[in-house]
């Protein structure tokens, strides 16, 4: 069978879902390619499990954290680890639904399986072949696994949502905010956790301020860091697995070892060779400003051009691009710059804008910083309180904002409104005169000084 259409996504990712949905109301005639689960890697093994999995572990510290408030203490509460995942997987298929009837609702065509270039207009399905003017890759990627002796003893992220039972001794190996996020929450559920890393610091692309408060925090916490440790094997023996590292003592006795040590763009398997398509040395698809490929004709979106990995980027730009090829916007396109993102660690960061380094470079000396480390009011009563950081960084000149960044409690909710300021371009003088929300840790954002 060979079929044509006007546009066609691999991947029915978020990016390639909203890509198409956009090009459909438009009146292009549209399909959709997946080899797996139908919302790709955010919904069935990324954002929408993850949040799901620290509003769970956020519970069990609310728990933990109840007695600071007067409140007697109870028999141990435990979780039912199954049934937070059997209710997680509902959610996730409910999802699914509501995917499928969107594409059907637009009228466009799900086609399943594997896709593989076999010229710049051109796909192969199985024993079937799909051509159309337009091609967007949208296949994201996937969990890198380290070529190591004993590699497969672990697992990666992917394999932290198949997990039937809650581990007991886990280690995470990596610096990102995957790695930190997995370690804040399976801590939070009372697992003996250790997060292992090459160099002497996590969250190295982030601001200093919210790498050194997130160590503080997790070692405060009783998370256990190992910095400095490059793995070079992981074996199982009777008493659990162990990593050894480059010059550095075996760790042992772990149950669980998940490897989250960065992402893989899919593209090995698509033949892109066929299309003529340039990829980088560690495989993500070149494209320009405006997702276009060095062929005509030819798109790439999301995590597979390793810009900004992000569920909300990937969908910005598909529906940009859309609207670009079928509503005759020549000049749509997203603009990468001061894209707000959130870490799920414990507690969370929001950051938005340029690190205090990157404004430097930028900037030189003409900025101004402010910052603030206080206690929100949620954590006074504590025992050990979480602290909360904030740093604005500002063009000292202009006093224009180019960078915001907190630590603490709220800080994945707060900051979407602060994200919009900066994004219009707000000044200093801005932020002091909006009047302060009293008592909130938001406000302190508006009073620094």
């Amino acid at each position: 069978m060979h079929k044509k259409f006007d546009l066609i996504t691999i991947g029915a990712g978020s990016g390639g879902i909203a890509t198409a949905n956009k090009a459909s109301q438009l009146g292009a005639r549209c399909a959709v390619i997946e080899a797996n689960q139908i919302g790709g890697t955010c919904v069935n093994v990324g954002c929408v499990p993850k949040k799901i999995m620290w509003l769970a572990s956020g519970t069990a510290s609310a728990l933990q954290e109840a007695q600071g408030y007067g409140f007697a203490p109870q028999a141990a509460i435990t979780l039912d680890w199954k049934q937070l995942v059997t209710k997680r997987q509902a959610y996730i298929q409910r999802l699914h639904t509501g995917y499928a009837d969107r594409l059907a609702k637009n009228q466009v065509t799900m086609i399943w399986g594997k896709a593989r270039f076999i010229s710049n207009n051109t796909l192969q399905v199985g024993n079937d072949t799909y051509e159309a003017s337009h091609i967007v890759i949208a296949s994201g990627g996937k969990p890198s696994i380290p070529k190591i002796e004993g590699a497969a003893l672990g697992i990666d992220s992917d394999g932290f949502f198949a997990l039937d039972t809650k581990p007991t001794r886990v280690a995470i190996i990596g610096a990102g905010y995957i790695s930190v996020e997995l370690a804040g929450m399976l801590h939070a559920f009372g697992c003996q956790t250790t997060l292992v890393f090459r160099r002497m610091k996590i969250l190295r692309e982030f601001d200093p301020l919210l790498s050194e408060h997130l160590m503080n925090s997790y070692q405060q916490q009783g998370i256990v860091l190992k910095a400095g440790h490059i793995p070079i094997k992981l074996e199982k023996n009777a008493d659990g697995l162990s990593l050894f590292c480059e010059n550095q003592p075996t760790l042992s006795h772990f149950d669980t070892v998940i490897w989250a040590i960065g992402r893989t763009p899919n593209t090995d398997n698509l033949a892109l060779d066929a299309a003529g398509v340039i990829t980088h040395q560690n495989g993500t698809i070149k494209v320009d400003e405006l997702q276009n490929t060095n062929v005509k004709g030819i798109y790439a979106i999301g995590d597979v051009t390793g810009q900004k990995e992000l569920t909300p980027v990937a969908i910005a730009a598909g529906r940009r691009l859309a609207s670009r090829l079928f509503a005759n916007i020549s000049d749509s396109k997203l603009n990468y710059e001061n894209i707000p993102t959130v870490v799920f660690s414990h507690p969370p960061i929001g950051t938005v804008g340029l690190s205090e380094p990157e404004a430097k470079e930028k900037y030189g000396e003409d900025l101004k910083i402010y910052q603030t480390i206080f206690t929100p009011m949620s954590q006074a009563l504590l025992s050990h309180p979480q602290k909360t950081a904030m740093k604005l960084i500002t063009i000292q000149s202009s006093g224009k904002v180019v960078g915001c960044h907190i630590f603490g409690e709220g800080a994945d909710e707060m900051l979407q409104g602060f994200a919009l300021a900066i994004k219009m371009g707000a000044t200093k003088a801005d932020f002091d005169n909006v009047v302060a929300i009293h008592p909130t840790s938001a406000e302190e954002l508006v009073t620094l000084v």
